[in-house]
């Protein structure tokens, strides 16, 4: 039996509020964290993921608490990151709820942190989270794409899918593969830099960035991406989380429905 797809609500937290923008700026409120992650629990959602987009020294006792709270009321898996530079910040998170942790500009810093990680608490746990764009002017990769830091905003030059297949063999269990380019523009997700991440990793691809219809999650899928996820169309009641599942069942994509 094919494994399910799975549809994954993003909870984009900054001081206990849920927010977003497009392309990571002009963030706007979105509600409280507790109660759309009940709600999306309620609705069907497989996982619901939160991003700790501030990762401040005040806020982080905030995000533990969102996290606690979270956990104790919603019965599906929860990735936490934002943040994470340490496996004892694993532990923490671990420790308040969370079933995976979602780790990004520290292990650009320091690869090795993924090995350490996974060897602690096995692969299944890390996130690989990479916010990729194509390449700027003046900026040259392999592929094409490039891994950004802080939300988009800092080029490394670094090729996006070179650094996934080294993540992969460092340890990480599953890619969270973020298109900086479409970020909240609701025009569909970047299929092309999907189905090129595709060929070169064999662990499971959550596709984000530019949902804007039920078809959009549909191509997703289609196009190699294992799970879909997506923010201010299911915060703003624009898609449902029923109507993408709906929709990828009707052409033929495996969901729990």
């Amino acid at each position: 039996m094919a494994v399910a797809v799975r549809v994954i609500p993003c909870l984009d937290v900054d001081a206990g509020r849920v927010v977003k923008g497009v392309n990571f700026e002009n963030l706007a409120d979105a509600g409280d964290p507790v109660e759309l992650a009940r709600r999306y629990g309620a609705e069907g959602a497989d996982e619901i993921t939160f991003l700790d987009v501030s990762a401040s020294v005040e806020d982080r006792r905030t995000m533990l608490d969102v996290v606690s709270a979270t956990a104790e009321q919603v019965f599906v898996p929860l990735t936490v990151g934002g943040g994470v530079r340490s496996v004892d910040d694993v532990a923490t998170l671990l420790s308040r709820g969370a079933d995976k942790v979602g780790v990004n500009t520290a292990a650009i810093a320091d690869s090795d942190l993924i090995a350490r990680i996974t060897d602690r608490f096995g692969d299944q746990v890390l996130v690989l989270s990479v916010d990729a764009r194509r390449c700027p002017p003046g900026v040259h990769t392999d592929s094409g794409f490039e891994v950004t830091t802080h939300g988009g905003r800092r080029s490394t030059g670094i090729d996006a899918l070179e650094w996934a297949e080294r993540a992969q063999s460092l340890g990480a269990g599953e890619l969270l593969l973020n298109s900086m380019d479409a970020d909240g523009v609701r025009q569909g997700y970047d299929l092309e830099m999907l189905r090129a991440m595709r060929t070169r990793v064999r662990i499971p691809v959550i596709a984000s960035g530019g949902a804007g219809a039920p078809e959009d999650f549909v191509e997703a899928a289609q196009a190699g991406a294992d799970a879909v996820l997506a923010a201010s169309v299911f915060h703003f009641g624009i898609v449902s989380i029923a109507e993408v599942k709906h929709a990828m069942n009707e052409a033929g994509l495996p969901v729990r429905l």
